[in-house]
């Protein structure tokens, strides 16, 4: 049922941080069961019981008119419980009475759950006058069993409260139209330009040279280091761009600033230029990530990168929203030809006209008639391809071993720590001549790469259902990755591609001798405005299961759209149900954008939210005792996945301090701790292999511990020699990297807490008795 909790605690908890988490899943999950008793609808998790809306709802217990005693007795006389279960049976089973209770938006599910309702009720509970006369005189022969229909509609409306404003969440959900949502921008004759190619067509190139001759532009674009990149671009170039992500905001003015702190690795601090500050006038060009693109504002030239996007069943909604609502003279759209026919179709519904632009990959790229079949095989210029850390770990330590530097890039490192490893890989006077990195180089970094090896072709997808499965990689990943080998510009001008198995070869030459995949439909999202209107008529139900309501009664054009998963909004729904918030709070609460494999990180956020609640400020002091500041350099590779971890609680902050900028005013002081931490971080990924290293030799060490403690009466010997540390729990989780000493530490002082709260209250019991 709470598919995100059980991943967590089936991955991490359960045989590794259980005695950290287990205090917090247990008191959401009990805080569930309280749930789900007192409001009348209930959200089906797993999809196997989303058989449809009905599915949502349960009955809300109808409680009898303590008016109604004895009154129908006393005017027809005493109904035999018999009587009445025959007549109450008689009436279920008319199919008459099925499509009447379908008119009336009971459907077969709905229906037995109503009747059994209503059977229970009456069987149980004094009726109602009415309805007593009623069953009576069809027991005399003077009325028809059609009579109850009217009776039992009353009491399913009392048990299922939706029925009575089904209409209205139908209308509200009706998302045939989304054009015309905007109607601003449905006001202009917007142009529209695709720009379609491959990686390395120049596509983005053409498209900007029109935004830096506009009067004014705004680019959007899938990663804030696409966005960085462009207003580095933009600025280096003499026009004037400001920077919008979900975490920060920089003036143009603070170009200059950071292109010395990314010059000078040992003075990475900057100050930062906030956009709200009144003395800074915001520029008339800005570089943002796609979900942060301002409907309000009007452009002369709008750029939108990797268009195909749009099809992306988490983050699709973010795309159409800009392709439909952004106000400029001319849309630039820049991706894969695989998305022309879709743009186009939409373009009909939006009455403009589509210009598409082709373009041809700038550098040759071939595919290698053999597979690399061994890392000994390994040459500069090299990238191994993995869609797993555990890949990442191996290969990167294996290369190593054979004498080569390694850069490392996967998609959980800060932005920073990306670029720094990109940046030794580039540069031809650094000795680092070989990557390993995940699918994260497919978007947003500039690599001189020669070959692309593909380690595996399989990795972990999230399905139409929102479950993570293994599956042979995209036509379209297959395109993005093997595209960057041959950067035009570079030392690698041609590009060469193969995988690392023999039998993958096969496979990989199968899936790039084929055109990227169609884009077919365009996501959708439910927004704050349309969930607060179904919070009002159904003000009983939660965020989570407002939301499931929502997709299973919205209707779509599903030739043109779908809705995007929200899997990831209703995780975090449930996880803080139990707290009380506004709603519109509790909606932006829901959109964090957050990393639900890190328990750590889980469980700050829901911290965070506890203490908003309390209208109490989250300020640097707080966070810093949460993530207990300052950290150490990692010895273990657990060490390193933790300060990741904390690296996303800090990116959380500043996320939510845009969202709720009173509740969150420490900004600066906590981008002073993030770039503090990327440091670190970066040093503990230049030395990977150390931390493999060690991560393995503290592994083996518990493991002989383990052995030493099996053996019974050994194990005393063994601690009369004084080696008692060995047989400590504590100190072996820490040798296994499975808890960190900060977290240890923090572990100890509270439970020294509840020892010494403890004490007091049998102090105070025994003073008591005496």
């Amino acid at each position: 049922m709470y598919k995100g909790f059980s991943r967590i605690l089936a991955i991490y908890c359960t045989d590794k941080l259980q005695p950290c988490f287990s205090p917090f899943f247990n008191s959401v999950l009990s805080t569930r069961k309280w749930y789900l008793g007192s409001i009348g609808y209930v959200c089906k998790r797993t999809k196997k019981y989303d058989k449809g809306p009905s599915a949502l709802f349960t009955p809300v217990p109808v409680k009898p008119n303590p008016d109604d005693i004895n009154i129908g007795e006393e005017f027809t006389g005493r109904l035999k419980k018999q009587d009445l279960l025959k007549i109450l049976n008689k009436f279920y089973q008319k199919p008459e009475v099925r499509l009447l209770a379908s008119e009336n938006g009971l459907d077969d599910q709905l229906l037995h759950q109503a009747f059994l309702s209503f059977r229970r009720h009456c069987l149980e509970h004094d009726l109602p006058p009415d309805l007593h006369i009623t069953i009576s005189d069809i027991l005399n022969g003077a009325g028809h069993i059609d009579d109850l229909f009217p009776y039992f509609l009353r009491h399913a409306r009392l048990a299922f409260p939706h029925l009575d404003c089904l209409d209205d969440l139908k209308k509200i959900s009706d998302l045939r139209t989304p054009a015309n949502w905007y109607p601003q921008a449905r006001n202009l004759n917007r142009k529209i330009i695709f720009h379609a190619g491959p990686t390395n067509s120049g596509k983005t190139y053409h498209a900007m040279e029109r935004f830096l001759k506009a009067k004014s532009g705004v680019y959007c674009g899938p990663l804030k280091l696409l966005a960085t990149e462009i207003y580095h671009k933009s600025n280096s170039k003499g026009t004037p761009c400001d920077l919008i992500t979900g975490e920060e905001r920089r003036h143009a003015s603070q170009y200059q600033t950071i292109t010395e702190s990314l010059d000078n690795e040992d003075n990475p601090e900057t100050e930062n230029y906030l956009l709200s500050e009144p003395e800074l006038t915001p520029s008339s060009h800005v570089a943002c990530t796609v979900e942060m693109t301002s409907l309000n504002d009007t452009y002369e030239v709008a750029i939108i990168d990797e268009i195909q996007m749009i099809g992306d069943r988490g983050r699709g909604w973010a795309w159409t929203r800009a392709v439909l609502g952004l106000q400029a003279d001319e849309i630039h759209l820049c991706g894969e030809a695989g998305a022309i026919n879709l743009i186009e179709e939409i373009c009909y519904t939006t009455g403009e006209e589509i210009e598409v632009r082709t373009y041809k990959r700038l550098t040759e790229l071939k595919v290698e008639d053999s597979a690399l079949g061994s890392l000994d095989n390994v040459k500069p210029g090299d990238c191994i391809v993995c869609f797993n850390k555990n890949d990442i770990y191996s290969v990167s330590r294996a290369i190593e071993q054979r004498g080569h530097e390694v850069a490392v890039i996967y998609g959980s490192l800060p932005p920073g720590t990306k670029l720094a490893q990109a940046n030794k890989f580039n540069d031809p006077e650094s000795s680092c001549k070989v990557m390993v990195a995940t699918d994260a180089i497919g978007l947003g970094i500039n690599l001189s790469i020669r070959r692309i090896i593909f380690y595996s072709l399989i990795k972990p997808i999230v399905n139409e259902d929102g479950d993570k499965e293994m599956d042979v990689i995209s036509i379209s990943q297959a395109l993005q990755i093997a595209g960057r080998a041959g950067r035009y510009g570079s030392a690698w001008e041609t590009g060469y591609v193969t995988a690392f198995k023999p039998e993958d070869l096969a496979t990989l030459k199968t899936l790039l001798s084929k055109p990227s995949d169609p884009v077919t439909q365009a996501g959708l999202h439910p927004t704050a405005e349309q969930m607060e209107l179904y919070a009002y008529h159904l003000p009983h139900a939660s965020l989570s299961s407002l939301m499931d309501i929502f997709v299973h009664l919205c209707t779509v054009d599903d030739s043109l759209y779908f809705m995007c998963n929200t899997e990831a909004f209703k995780f975090l729904a449930e996880m803080i149900q139990h707290v009380p918030l506004p709603l519109r709070a509790r909606y932006v609460f829901c959109c964090a954008p957050i990393n639900n494999k890190f328990p750590f990180v889980c469980a700050t956020f829901l911290k965070m939210v506890r203490q908003y609640s309390r209208n109490e400020p989250i300020t640097k002091s707080w966070l810093s005792n949460v993530v207990d500041w300052p950290l150490p350099s990692p010895k273990t590779i657990m060490d390193l996945v933790h300060l990741e971890a904390v690296f996303d609680v800090l990116e959380l902050y500043l996320w939510l301090s845009y969202r709720f900028p009173d509740m969150f005013p420490d900004v600066k002081l906590v981008r002073e701790m993030e770039t503090e931490l990327d440091a670190i971080i970066q040093q503990g990924i230049f030395q990977i292999t150390r931390l493999l290293r060690n991560s393995e030799q503290v592994l083996k060490e518990g493991h002989e511990n383990v052995e030493v403690l099996g053996r019974g009466k050994k194990s005393t010997h063994v601690h009369s020699r004084g080696d008692e540390s060995k047989g400590k729990l504590s100190e072996m989780l820490v040798a296994k990297g499975l808890i960190t000493p900060q977290m240890l530490k923090k572990l100890q002082q509270e439970l020294s807490a509840d020892n010494t709260e403890r004490g007091r209250k049998k102090t105070n019991n025994r003073n008591r008795r005496k």
